[in-house]
């Protein structure tokens, strides 16, 4: 039944992206002055999780360097690396820098100097841009020649509200491009030339990428993954096509994959506060945070535990009830 089973991974980045074409467009017109070994316009690309922002901007970066091959690109994912040292060290590692660089002992400000002494094009892509925990680094970025951001973030709240006013005023002239989530039939063409790609003719019928696509509600990752699960499944059993009944089947066990994925992401400040949700019926957000101040050595603020609340309630590993004092947080 399967093809090619790469096509089926979520970390596969497809050639061609389909119904993006105005957030591609948007992006590739951004990044253009690089073309001409130009700083491009920083690119803030913000919506809910699942919905291709991370996609389409390593595709069309990639496009951008098959036009210019000395061009350097870096991924950063501020969720793994939200210190500043973590962010400088990921983007000298793009620029092969980080040989002599020691956590303990090297200067902070050195990784900055050593970074503009890099003046090619260096287009920048910060996912999940809102947990850096020292939004400075931004400003640092921003000011060093020859580099192109690409934040990502899934809302704009979530970057502005923390910033102060130089860094913020700044950040505000950026191009903004915003996702949508995908509809039924725009998350059915996704699925379909997933199964075009990489399963034999008939294995999964139309309507049954609509039954998944339904299921997803309009998150392409949670599609992708009752895509391959059921496929995976049907194989296993010597099934020749997919039935309605599997796909119903693993639904919740795709969407809890999904879910596991985004707590296996979590800093360890961000899963002792998961951890307190997971182990409580159900907790009031003072409660929270004095339960999380009791765990760990080094508490953040009040501020920094409400923007890792409002991430999990983003990437559905929490549910939040109620407003002001009667808020209350739950494990989904």
């Amino acid at each position: 039944m399967i093809r090619d089973a790469r096509v089926l991974q979520p970390e596969f980045v497809p050639r061609d992206v389909v119904h993006r074409n105005h957030e591609v467009t948007t992006l590739s017109a951004a990044l253009d002055p690089v073309t001409d070994e130009r700083e491009g316009e920083t690119t803030f690309l913000y919506g809910p999780s699942g919905v291709g922002k991370t996609c389409i901007a390593n595709v069309v970066t990639e496009r951008l360097q098959a036009t210019v091959p000395e061009l350097t690109v870096q991924y950063v994912n501020c969720w793994e690396d939200y210190t500043r040292f973590k962010t400088l060290y990921r983007l000298l590692e793009g620029l092969n820098q980080t040989f002599d660089i020691h956590r303990q002992s090297t200067p902070r400000d050195e990784l900055v100097e050593r970074l503009r002494e890099h003046t090619d094009a260096y287009v920048v892509i910060l996912d999940e841009v809102d947990q850096l925990d020292d939004k400075r680094v931004l400003y640092e970025l921003h000011r060093t020649s020859g580099v192109t951001l690409v934040l990502i973030a899934n809302r704009v709240e979530e970057l502005f509200d923390p910033l102060d006013d130089r860094l913020a005023s700044r950040l505000r002239t950026a191009v903004r491009i915003h996702f949508s989530r995908y509809t039924v039939d725009e998350l059915v063409s996704i699925l379909a030339d997933r199964v075009l790609w990489g399963l034999r003719d008939g294995a999964v019928s139309d309507g049954q990428l609509e039954q998944i696509a339904d299921a997803a509600a309009g998150d392409a990752r949670v599609g992708l993954e009752v895509l391959r699960m059921a496929v995976e499944q049907s194989e296993r059993e010597g099934r020749e096509t997919v039935s309605d009944a599997i796909i119903d089947r693993v639904v919740p066990e795709a969407q809890s994959v999904v879910r596991q994925r985004n707590v296996e992401t979590l800093t360890d400040d961000q899963r002792v506060v998961y951890d307190i949700i997971a182990d409580s019926e159900e907790v009031a957000p003072a409660e929270l945070y004095d339960a999380y101040r009791e765990r760990v050595d080094d508490p953040r603020s009040e501020r920094m535990v409400r923007n890792y609340l409002a991430k999990m309630v983003q990437y559905n590993l929490v549910s939040a009830t109620g407003r002001g004092k009667q808020r209350r947080y739950q494990c989904v």
